[in-house]
């Protein structure tokens, strides 16, 4: 059973059983709010989830992993979405599996559409600038082949970047999709990214220089 976490658009968390069935998925949209709404969406999903005490589940899935989605997205969201994916894996004892966003969302494409062609998954990074990620098909492990990484391309550009590729513009990622791409990379040993965050671009936050000393003129008296 893996739990499944996002902030890189909204808010989502979603949970899928052993046999990959998804139990549940919920999420809020917005750019604002996710450390408000992520533990509400947590408890949500949780009570999905088949317990010892139910007659209709009496030997329930245990908890093996969380997927944390790593963007791309912007740095004050995101980071709130991977360190509670991560807090909730150590509270369980369980590992933390990366999973690049832009993945799930390809997979419930082909999942719907089975798209023969090449195409575009593309979301707003803000500041007038798209995040797009090229995909052809799945892989041998069932993960979305992408065929050009990740990108920031100025949404003036967009047109004339992505020429007539089929191009689907993502305004939210599902939990149970993050968590159904953890499931086939653990099945195939597989690491889809690192454990930074797909950020595209610096915080704006910036570490202050260091406040150089300075030291009081002694008076005329000497003191």
């Amino acid at each position: 059973m893996i739990l499944g976490v996002d902030t890189s658009l909204g808010s989502a968390v979603g949970l899928i059983g052993r046999d990959g069935r998804t139990l549940a998925d919920v999420s809020q949209t917005g750019r604002l709010g996710h450390a408000e709404a992520i533990g509400s969406l947590l408890e949500q999903v949780l009570a999905a989830a088949p317990s010892a005490e139910s007659d209709d589940e009496p030997d329930p899935d245990p908890l093996t992993h969380v997927a944390a989605g790593m963007g791309p997205g912007p740095f004050t969201g995101l980071r709130i979405g991977i360190a509670a994916a991560r807090a909730f894996a150590l509270g369980r004892g369980v590992p933390v599996v990366a999973v690049p966003s832009h993945h799930a969302a390809a997979l419930e494409v082909i999942e719907t559409d089975a798209p023969a062609e090449p195409f575009a998954i593309l979301t707003d990074a803000r500041r007038r600038e798209t995040a797009v990620t090229v995909y052809e098909g799945i892989d041998v492990d069932g993960i979305p082949h992408a065929v050009v990484d990740t990108v920031l391309v100025p949404q003036a550009d967009v047109d004339r970047k992505l020429g007539a590729l089929r191009r689907i513009e993502v305004t939210a990622i599902s939990g149970a999709a993050v968590a159904r791409i953890a499931r086939r990379a653990v099945a195939a040993g597989r690491t889809l990214t690192g454990s930074e965050p797909l950020y595209l671009r610096p915080p704006d936050a910036r570490v202050p220089e260091a406040v150089k000393p300075r030291f009081l003129s002694p008076s005329k008296d000497g003191s």
